[in-house]
């Protein structure tokens, strides 16, 4: 854990309440990452950034910075696939871990998704976000970061 920093894709992140609870715990820095602000913590350690409007540009914040120690949490897949190129470890809102083993077929999976959704045969949107993919978060978080 030593060193680590968590980097988070914020703007549509369900679990910022955990990230900062986490983080508070372990003494981890984090960085919060998003086109708008959140009023999270006072923590000394939690950073808000706000980035311009334009596209990908809290990706392209949190790719400048991340390092081979760094956690990222993110659901968006080609910012996941990013951030392993730069050696940090990935893990989603739901506590899955994105590695170089499966990053390839979940890039497939998005882009097939989303054409299928272009020509109306898929809707958007999953399940419901539970109790229990917050604890498996956590449970993820805590492990990627003791790692």
């Amino acid at each position: 854990m030593s060193g680590a920093r968590i980097f988070v894709d914020a703007d549509a992140c369900p679990v910022r309440d955990e990230i900062v609870s986490v983080a508070e715990r372990l003494g981890v820095e984090v960085f919060l990452v998003s086109n708008r602000g959140f009023r999270v913590t006072e923590h000394p350690t939690v950073h808000n950034i706000v980035v311009s409007q334009d596209l990908d540009a809290a990706d392209d914040w949190i790719v400048g910075k991340v390092a081979a120690s760094d956690v990222v949490i993110t659901g968006d897949i080609p910012l996941a696939s990013r951030c392993l190129e730069a050696g940090a470890r990935v893990i989603d809102h739901k506590g899955k871990a994105f590695t170089a083993a499966n990053i390839g077929m979940a890039l497939s999976m998005r882009d097939l998704m989303s054409d299928l959704r272009a020509m109306g045969e898929a809707k958007g949107g999953g399940p419901a976000f539970t109790r229990q993919d917050r604890s498996r978060f956590r449970e993820a978080l805590d492990k990627a970061l003791r790692t």
